[in-house]
């Protein structure tokens, strides 16, 4: 009988429940908000549901995410191996490449003054950079930290890793995929507090036809010039415009179809699942990662600040022919903050159409977020 009675009792005792602390709790009904917003209100599911779910793995299971040498079987984690390829800065170069496979550029040649729109919402990295110098972190970490201010998930996990700031990763990536998540909460506020309902009913002319022979020339003159001028840049900008040749080609149709869906896919899920269980309460549960958290959405407000301002001066300086609120989407949220200008137009005027005239500076934010994180690994010699 007291065997039967032990073995229960340990069986017990092996539950979750007895493991727990207050901080796996609180992190476990973060993950099911996350859930929530990602099936009921459908804020970026392709993200959030990955990175929610990892979070309530590695909350309820925290060997989900040991390493091989803290195993008394020498095997880590299954999320642990997922979690490398974040740190090796695989997944995020994969990434940028299906980006680019899945991306029309035609919008940015078609009117290249995008690119200074592209990166004027960069401000916010710059900004939240010296915010978190100020606040007590070191450069490197401090790097890292800004360039959520980019929207830019893929590109905030490598600089992250190519800075040496793993421990500060999760925090880094869960904030900047949430934000991007929450582009259509966070930026329409922003955007009608520093534009005029006339500026916001400005029509754009259509944009002019791009030729496929530009479109083929683009993406290989970007990468000799960017990658020419800041060789760190090379993961990123190499893969995404890989990406967008393999679109613009016309001769490599299965590469293109690869990246863009089966690849795509594949890579979400391995770094969504992996992001997400790097949140564990222990981790997760601190003043630094407030820090982060706070300075992310200052860094959000203000890139998507800088982009409207600049938007405001060249409508001024065209005669009201640009409509500021394409500047927002510079921010490299793509295609979201694009669609997110499409509605608050919308909103003005029922019949304008934006989306297009904002893919430029979206487009652009993304190689501009890209050029930002390349700026700061030459700076400390990365």
């Amino acid at each position: 009988m007291s065997y039967v009675t032990d073995t229960l009792s340990n069986l017990v005792h092996q539950t979750a429940f007895f493991n727990l602390t207050w901080g796996n709790y609180l992190m476990i009904a973060v993950a099911c908000v996350f859930l929530y917003l990602a099936i009921r209100h459908d804020f970026e599911p392709l993200l959030l549901v990955p990175i929610a779910f990892g979070m309530l793995l590695v909350n309820i299971y925290p060997d989900i995410m040991a390493r091989p040498e803290d195993m008394s079987n020498g095997v880590g984690g299954l999320l642990h191996y997922f979690y490398i390829l974040d740190e090796f800065s695989i997944l995020p170069s994969l990434i940028f490449m299906g980006v680019g496979a899945m991306t029309d550029f035609g919008p940015l040649i078609a009117n290249p003054i995008s690119f200074l729109l592209g990166a004027a919402a960069q401000l916010g990295i710059y900004v939240a950079y010296f915010l978190a110098i100020f606040l007590g972190f070191n450069g490197k970490a401090a790097a890292a930290i800004s360039i959520i201010g980019g929207a830019d998930g893929p590109t905030s996990i490598f600089l992250a890793g190519k800075l040496g700031q793993t421990t500060l990763m999760g925090p880094i990536a869960v904030a900047a995929y949430s934000y991007m998540s929450l582009v259509p909460i966070i930026q329409p506020p922003i955007m009608k507090a520093f534009t005029t309902e006339q500026e916001r009913k400005i029509k754009m002319d259509q944009l002019r036809p791009v030729s496929k022979l530009e479109k083929i020339l683009f993406p290989i003159i970007i990468t000799i010039v960017v990658c020419m001028i800041l060789p760190t840049t090379a993961p990123l900008v190499g893969m995404l415009m890989l990406g967008n040749l393999f679109r613009e080609s016309g001769v490599v149709k299965q590469l293109m179809e690869t990246a863009s869906n089966a690849m795509m896919y594949i890579v979400v899920i391995l770094l969504g699942t992996s992001v997400g269980a790097s949140t564990s309460a222990e981790a997760f549960l601190n003043v630094a990662t407030l820090k982060i958290v706070v300075l992310g959405l200052a860094a959000f407000a203000f890139g998507t600040f800088g982009g409207v301002l600049l938007g405001k001066i060249m409508c001024k300086i065209s005669g009201g022919k640009i409509n500021p609120l394409i500047g927002s989407a510079g921010v490299s949220a793509v295609p979201m903050a694009a669609r997110v200008s499409q509605k608050v137009g919308a909103e003005a005027d029922p019949t304008n159409f934006l989306l297009m005239h904002a893919m430029g500076p979206n487009v652009a934010g993304v190689i501009g977020t890209a050029v930002a994180a390349g700026t700061f690994m030459a700076i400390f010699g990365v």
